[in-house]
């Protein structure tokens, strides 16, 4: 589901701003991970993905239809280097053996994108409409773990590496940027977890600065990511189905919309002026690249959200395309 057709998979020297560029997409399984990792190889970039799910073995997620492996490739075939390193980021000794390998064969990293996640199996059954005194404690740790944890390990042991760069960004996706994560996200557990990650990016950002880097919070709107549209019966054909049962899937955007505009962001040479320390979403980062979804829409999910779904506005999603 990479939306692309193979006259537009390989990179030419004009079309390869991260030519020679080392990056590193922690939590590349699927998703907005394994699209940005795709869309860091199509610009030029060598990727290094990782995650916990590979041909032999799956994660706890429990879907064994995307692979680390799968993803490297997918960056390879996009005209980019893919390489495949199972990693559990919650496993100090695994990510110390990661970073040590990148640094063995490449001697710097450019570009970190913290994706780190994989706690969806836990949201319907201990968060949504839930208390957070109702949700299982042991669930709501291992969310903290998911969410925020990982990402804070993944930070303590990479960022030396980064910093050998001579332009170093770093990237934290989650769910709602720091405007719209100001209302509360349902659940302690599930706050908690996608405001880390904002503030990790802050805090980062003003250590960063010294080193000429960027470190920036990115999120996309509604995700059509693989499992989403497994929950919903649909695939990336007829997304369009499941909106009969949840009208705002209508406003949804594939994993590639974001993909292509933190690949723009890395592409930009001025992006620390613009965007060290911050929280932006894929539509803000879409309006100010030229950047457009698979289907050539411009979504803006949480437009869309402020405006109708919280504030009672009579308008359809797509007046938000």
């Amino acid at each position: 589901m990479n939306g692309m057709s193979n006259e537009t998979s390989r990179n030419t020297l004009q079309d390869a701003p991260l030519d020679g560029r080392i990056a590193l997409v922690a939590g590349a399984t699927r998703g907005a991970g394994r699209a940005l990792a795709v869309e860091l190889g199509r610009a030029g970039a060598t990727v290094y993905v990782t995650g916990r799910t590979t041909r032999e073995r799956a994660s706890e997620v429990g879907r064994t239809t995307e692979t680390i492996e799968e993803t490297a490739e997918l960056v390879t075939e996009a005209g980019g280097t893919g390489i495949a390193v199972p990693t559990d980021h919650l496993e100090e000794g695994q990510v110390r053996a990661l970073v040590q390998r990148i640094d063995r064969e490449r001697g710097r990293l450019d570009i970190l994108v913290n994706d780190l996640w994989g706690g969806e199996h836990l949201l319907t059954s201990s968060v949504f409409g839930k208390k957070s005194w109702e949700t299982p404690l042991a669930d709501g740790l291992r969310i903290l773990d998911l969410g925020a944890r990982s990402h804070v390990i993944t930070a303590a042991l990479v960022l030396p590496l980064l910093i050998r760069s001579d332009a170093p960004l770093y990237v934290e996706v989650t769910d709602g940027t720091a405007v719209t994560n100001r209302r509360y996200r349902e659940n302690m557990y599930y706050d908690l977890a996608k405001n880390a990650p904002i503030r990790l990016a802050f805090g980062l950002g003003r250590e960063l600065a010294e080193y000429g880097g960027t470190a920036v919070a990115v999120s996309p709107g509604f995700l059509r990511s693989e499992q989403m549209l497994t929950h919903f019966g649909v695939t990336e054909e007829n997304w369009r189905d499941a909106v009969a049962r949840e009208p705002a899937f209508a406003i949804a955007e594939s994993p590639y919309y974001l993909a292509r505009t933190v690949a723009a962001l890395a592409a930009d040479p001025d992006r620390a002026a613009r965007w060290n320390g911050k929280s932006t979403s894929s539509a803000e980062l879409a309006r100010i690249y030229g950047v457009r979804d698979v289907d050539g829409s411009r979504p803006d999910a949480w437009t869309y959200f402020e405006d109708v779904t919280y504030g009672g506005k009579d308008a359809s999603a797509d007046d938000y395309r």
